[in-house]
């Protein structure tokens, strides 16, 4: 990989990873459309590695208050909002990492990554995202969430296993749906990409590791610090302007996008 490549798709998974347009979309289509060979495994855990650097770093002091309130419940057996938020991240986890598994034992991952899946994906989920917004009340925040709602949203989390649906894209539907305030939502779509970042991580470095990859040490290195820096600028500036925009401009670009894939691989 040259430079050039290596920043490129560093920039992409730092911006589409917590933007609702379809980070894994993009990584697919974006070396397809110019021709650039595969980034390979150990590419993907060093930019899944940097995103995941920056919403920990991003949220650090949201962090330290659930781990320490999810440790106290578990002592004490009383909850508070913030221990209850944490488990709910935890419970909301669970559908996709189920889903992804049962994706890998019945070797659909490559037949979900046509083009015209991602197309039809990225114009469904997008107006799906517009009617969420339109229709939500958007009067709750995310500690009022209960079980069987932390669950919808995690079932929803689960439909970005089909590229193009975006992950953060789809858990704000759900948050919108259910109500919750924009910055809510968003804010609980960023906690709950914490566990699916660490768990894919971990599964494409194994994976990366079984194979035997050579490593380029500089690409993964500046891969890393570059996907870091543009995925926290990335969160800070998606919250304080979401309530200015609202996710109208990414309803907008998710159809230009969709249109564009369906012209070109028709």
């Amino acid at each position: 990989m040259d430079l050039s490549q290596v920043i490129v798709l560093a920039i992409l998974q730092g911006l589409t990873e917590f933007l609702p347009i379809s980070s894994s979309a993009h990584l697919i289509l974006v070396p397809k459309l110019v021709g650039w060979t595969d980034q390979g495994l150990g590419f993907d855990v060093a930019v899944h590695l940097g995103t995941l650097t920056a919403v920990v770093a991003y949220f650090w002091a949201d962090l330290t208050k659930l781990a320490h309130s999810w440790w106290h419940s578990l002592r004490s057996g009383r909850e508070t909002s913030e221990s209850r938020l944490a488990w709910g991240v935890l419970l909301g986890t669970v559908p996709v990492g189920l889903g992804g598994l049962l994706l890998r034992s019945l070797g659909a991952e490559d037949a979900l990554r046509s083009p015209m899946i991602i197309a039809g994906a990225t114009i469904g989920f997008g107006l799906l995202l517009w009617w969420a917004d339109w229709r939500g009340k958007q009067h709750r925040f995310e500690e009022s969430l209960g079980w069987r709602e932390i669950l919808f949203i995690g079932f929803a989390q689960a439909l970005a296993l089909i590229p193009g649906t975006s992950r953060s894209g789809i858990t704000l539907t759900a948050g919108l749906a259910l109500g919750l305030q924009r910055k809510s939502a968003a804010r609980f779509s960023f906690l709950l990409s914490i566990p699916v970042i660490v768990l894919a991580g971990l599964l494409t470095g194994v994976e990366a590791w079984q194979g035997k990859e050579v490593v380029d040490w500089t690409a993964l290195t500046v891969g890393t610090v570059v996907a870091a820096i543009s995925a926290y600028l990335c969160i800070h500036y998606f919250l304080r302007l979401l309530e200015q925009l609202g996710l109208m401009p990414f309803v907008l670009y998710r159809l230009a996008l969709g249109a564009v894939l369906l012209v070109l691989f028709r």
